[in-house]
């Protein structure tokens, strides 16, 4: 049965990622995508929303791991649970906003039954049409249920469905580094959510989008006629005003055009389970203009030395696999959130820096409407390459997609390593992590049915 062909098959997933390439069904076969929310994304631990969003008893958000519907609530003693999104009784969502207060309960929509902030059953009209009938033993009895494994870091809400897996410390180890960057760069060491994200759906699987997070060897081609023009049109502009300050929108677009020795220098950062960053010695954020003031806050908060540490650490973009991106300097994360095989539903999410000047909100702002929003000058380039890649993939002339690039036969993913910054390396990195928690459990779930 070949629509069946990966279902159980360890050795047919693990077939998909070799060394140096990997097959076109990790993006365009609907069994894969299956398989990866059934597998993949309840195996690791994902990012499903701010400490920030919820500050206030009965606040709530809506998120996902895979295809999944979570619901995340402030309960009244301010302790944060993380639910499923369904009604135990006929499984309508509880909520379908993407945030709110709910007050002192839930409702359901459909037969009002209620229940608690912390999701348990607060209240059923008529209960005692259910007298006799076993309802305390009954799973819907309970309220909501509960994901178990959850780990607040520094505000971020992460969750792990699967009973089973490793550790949260084990899952990122260093990599948390890139959050405690963002933060720090905080003087008063936190961050907060204050405005809507920029969602913006892509035609395209969520892979290419996270691949394309550390590919350094498309910007100077890709986004060629947008921030190649953009930057030719300053040229001349400034030659004809005789200005010699650079907009700071011109300080966004103009590294996209720095040359391949630029990102050779500049280097990735590579760690286990399919984490890594670009611009490790140096990124495209280095050279934006200083904020008055806010040297001397930092300084104040963390000392000189350290201060200079945190500002000086520009690291480009973070890869926290499976699918997010945060981008510390300009304070963004990016959510890549898998709808269907070749549908993606991006998020893109601006933080305040608490207690620094209000220009770095205005520039994480105006950065993310730059190049991430759906009228960005850049981000319609790398869509546009998505979505020329699912097609082009249902060509038969080649099922394998290359990864080569600064290929060694002797290099090794459970490791934290500095590489050349145009390597191909992360990405192999990145689908050795997703085979290794495709096939996770499955001995396990292959030995129960």
């Amino acid at each position: 049965n070949l629509m069946n062909k990966y279902e159980n098959n360890i050795k047919a997933i693990q077939g998909l990622v070799k060394n140096k390439a990997v097959h076109r069904d990790v993006y365009v076969n609907e069994e894969v995508f299956k398989l990866e929310m059934e597998n993949l994304f309840p195996n690791v631990w994902i990012f499903i929303g701010h400490a920030s969003q919820i500050k206030n008893p009965g606040d709530f958000i809506t998120s996902q791991i895979g295809n999944q519907p979570i619901l995340v609530s402030r309960h009244r003693d301010q302790t944060v649970h993380v639910l499923y999104n369904r009604c135990p009784h006929k499984g309508v969502k509880i909520a379908s906003e993407p945030c709110g207060n709910t007050g002192k309960f839930f409702r359901c929509p459909y037969h009002a039954w209620s229940f608690k902030t912390d999701g348990s059953l607060l209240a059923v009209p008529l209960k005692k049409g259910y007298d006799g009938t076993g309802f305390s033993e009954a799973t819907a009895s309970k309220g909501l249920s509960k994901v178990e494994n959850v780990k607040i870091y520094k505000d971020f809400i992460f969750a792990r469905l699967s009973k089973d897996g490793p550790s949260f410390e084990d899952y990122f180890g260093e990599a948390l580094s890139t959050i405690d960057n963002m933060v720090n760069r905080s003087p008063t060491g936190a961050l907060e959510i204050v405005s809507s994200p920029i969602r913006y759906m892509h035609t395209c699987n969520w892979k290419m989008l996270v691949e394309n997070q550390t590919d350094t060897c498309h910007p100077m081609v890709a986004h060629e006629s947008s921030a190649g023009t953009a930057v030719k049109v300053w040229e001349r502009e400034k030659n004809i005003s005789g200005s010699s300050e650079t907009p700071i929108a011109v300080q966004f677009y103009a590294p996209f055009m720095s040359p391949y020795e630029f990102y050779e220098r500049t280097g990735i950062r590579i760690w286990p389970n399919g984490h890594g960053h670009t611009g490790v010695t140096g990124s495209i954020h280095q050279d934006y203009t200083d904020v008055d003031g806010y040297m001397s806050q930092m300084t104040k908060a963390y000392g000189e030395q350290k201060a200079k540490e945190i500002i000086n650490d520009v690291r480009h973009n973070t890869v926290y696999f499976p699918n997010i991106m945060v981008k510390g300097a300009v304070q963004i994360l990016r959510n890549f959130i898998p709808i269907s095989v070749d549908k993606t539903l991006v998020e893109s999410w601006c933080f305040k820096l608490v207690g620094a000047p209000e220009k770095f909100f205005e520039r994480s702002l105006m950065y993310n409407r730059f190049i991430n929003a759906p009228t960005s000058i850049v981000g319609h380039d790398d869509l546009e390459m998505y979505e020329r890649a699912q097609e082009g993939l249902s060509s038969n002339g080649n099922e394998w997609v290359n990864l080569q690039r600064l290929y060694d036969e002797n290099e090794q993913y459970d490791v934290s390593e500095v590489i050349d910054g145009t390597s191909e390396r992360q990405m192999r990195n990145q689908f050795n992590a997703w085979s290794k928690f495709m096939t996770l459990n499955m001995n396990n779930k292959v030995e129960a049915a």
